[in-house]
């Protein structure tokens, strides 16, 4: 297969992949999903969504494996473990987020509305009170600190940090169909991804 076709392969998958994995991240979709699975999607949904983003990039990996392109660069030692451990660290800094993040995860919540019975408060915690979404920023940090590029990783890794940023958006939306003017003041006191602004109080919504 030549590079061009290679890379044309690639971003056929990728757009199939975010289409998917998009419409499954939105509300329509897990409305439906609220009828089928009831009182119930709340442990079930989250843990569905990741298990078929796993699977769909599984193909993914494989086509970049067959098809990797030309060699752009290769860090040498020491700067290549120096990567890899801020590769470490990020992915810890994700494992961190899922502990930190109820308010993210709460579907029925999400479909309910800031003012429903029930409804909760934000007050962010851990992570969340330094930035809004460090699933970006690791998710940033674990691509790009790949100690070695070609050019169909390149192709992949770009188009990957604007899905990303674009999901962040998306997650937004439903954060604040989920906690309304709260989640309005929260965005204006604590920085997206890149913690610039200092630490947020404790709890604070």
């Amino acid at each position: 297969m030549s590079p061009i076709d290679s890379a044309l392969l690639l971003a056929l998958y990728l757009i199939a992949f975010a289409a998917v994995h998009s419409l499954m991240a939105s509300l329509p979709f897990k409305r439906r999903a609220a009828k089928i699975l009831g009182s119930r999607i709340d442990p079930w949904y989250p843990a569905i969504f990741s298990a078929s983003a796993f699977v769909m990039v599984l193909p993914l990996v494989y086509l970049v494996y067959l098809f990797p392109g030309k060699i752009l660069y290769v860090v040498p030692s020491p700067w290549r473990w120096t990567m890899v451990s801020g590769q470490i660290l990020a992915g810890l800094l994700s494992v961190r987020a899922f502990v930190d993040a109820p308010h993210r995860f709460r579907v029925s919540l999400q479909l309910a509305g800031p003012r429903a019975a029930g409804a909760e408060a934000l007050e962010p915690q851990g992570v969340y009170r330094w930035i809004r979404d460090p699933f970006l920023l690791s998710g940033v940090l674990i691509i790009w600190l790949t100690p070695f590029m070609t050019t169909n990783i390149l192709i992949l890794y770009a188009a990957v940090t604007v899905y990303l940023y674009l999901g962040s958006l998306h997650w937004e939306r439903r954060l604040l169909a989920q906690f309304g003017d709260e989640y309005r003041s929260y965005q204006k006191r604590v920085p997206r991804a890149v913690p610039w602004r200092g630490r947020a109080p404790a709890g604070e919504g």
